[in-house]
């Protein structure tokens, strides 16, 4: 698999991302559809043999159990420099004063318990979940700075927020020489494109590279319309239930086309979706969860699969304006 640099920046990631939510302890309770250590192993080593190196977690999924695994999975596959690992931080991990947020104070607490779950002196990319509208973003962007300086990260990335939010935080960075971000995890597939108004034009403009999360609309693009997905996460994902509920008639006619073109190209659906984010200009590379080894492989041949400008046009023409959600 070929790798890419992330926007203007000098690291260079895979072309996909494996994303580590699916992996945790399902009894702690924030991810109970989770696998845990020894599920999860063979999923990231066929990622690894399939030419993924970079690996994407939060301290928050399943409270730092994600990081654990991610830790001592990663271990076992190849040496530390081979590997990208990007975690984040924000959501709450303790019910306490600086629990959550980003504060200098939970910033600094909380690099140094990710680094000890994922058993590294470093992680390669070091991302805010999401916008902490309470702390002054001078206080965030210069704690950052100092967690990149004491070699804790190497780049710093963002997530999900508002593109004046964003555009904020990096200008604050460079009024005072503190360290950028580098990246954007957002999120971004057929049936949810509002990035594509400002946030991917202003990450195009600044040199910013784009990860999106969800790509696949958590599975509603990977099977035909009104099946149900074969695990337990959709009855049991309270974040997820929310999404993709606006223009129920437009999601069903683009989740249509995306089965038309498949059964055409004799493909999975999912190729056919992941096909169409991982060539849109703005993204370096999407982030997909695996529970099932075809989960892998449908990634790793949707980066080679190139759709026709007919093909595109029949799955971009039946979205519709909405409100951007996941924030």
């Amino acid at each position: 698999m070929r790798t890419i640099r992330l926007g203007n920046s000098g690291l260079e990631v895979s072309a996909v991302v494996l994303g580590m939510m699916s992996y945790g302890d399902p009894a702690k309770g924030t991810h109970p559809w989770s696998v845990g250590l020894e599920a999860a192993r063979p999923f990231v080593r066929r990622a690894y043999e399939a030419g993924i190196t970079t690996f994407d977690t939060a301290n928050v999924y399943s409270l730092g159990s994600s990081e654990e695994i991610t830790g001592t999975l990663l271990k076992e596959i190849a040496p530390r420099e081979e590997l990208q690992i990007a975690t984040k931080v924000h959501g709450r991990m303790r019910n306490a004063a600086n629990g959550a947020g980003l504060s200098r104070a939970a910033i600094m607490h909380e690099i140094d318990a990710s680094l000890t779950r994922l058993g590294t002196d470093y992680v390669d990319l070091y991302q805010i979940h999401r916008f902490d509208p309470v702390t002054p973003v001078e206080e965030t962007m210069e704690a950052l700075h100092d967690v990149v300086k004491a070699g804790k990260a190497r780049y710093l990335g963002a997530s999900s927020m508002w593109t004046w939010q964003f555009a904020q935080m990096q200008h604050t960075a460079e009024l005072h020489g503190w360290t950028k971000f580098v990246s954007m995890q957002d999120q971004y597939n057929l049936l949810e494109r509002e990035e594509e108004r400002e946030m991917h034009p202003f990450c195009q403009a600044t040199g910013v590279g784009v990860l999106p999360w969800s790509p696949l609309a958590r599975g509603r693009l990977a099977r035909p319309w009104g099946s149900a997905g074969s695990g337990n996460r959709e009855s049991t994902d309270a974040f997820g239930q929310g999404l993709y509920q606006q223009d129920v008639q437009a999601n069903r006619a683009i989740v249509e086309a995306v089965e038309a073109i498949a059964g055409a190209r004799e493909v999975p659906m999912a190729q056919v979706a992941l096909a169409w984010v991982a060539a849109r200009p703005a993204v370096t590379a999407p982030i997909v969860g695996a529970t099932k080894e075809r989960h892998i492989d449908d990634a790793v041949a949707a980066v080679e699969l190139e759709l026709t400008e007919e093909e595109i046009g029949r799955l971009e023409q039946a979205y519709t304006p909405r409100n951007p959600s996941g924030f």
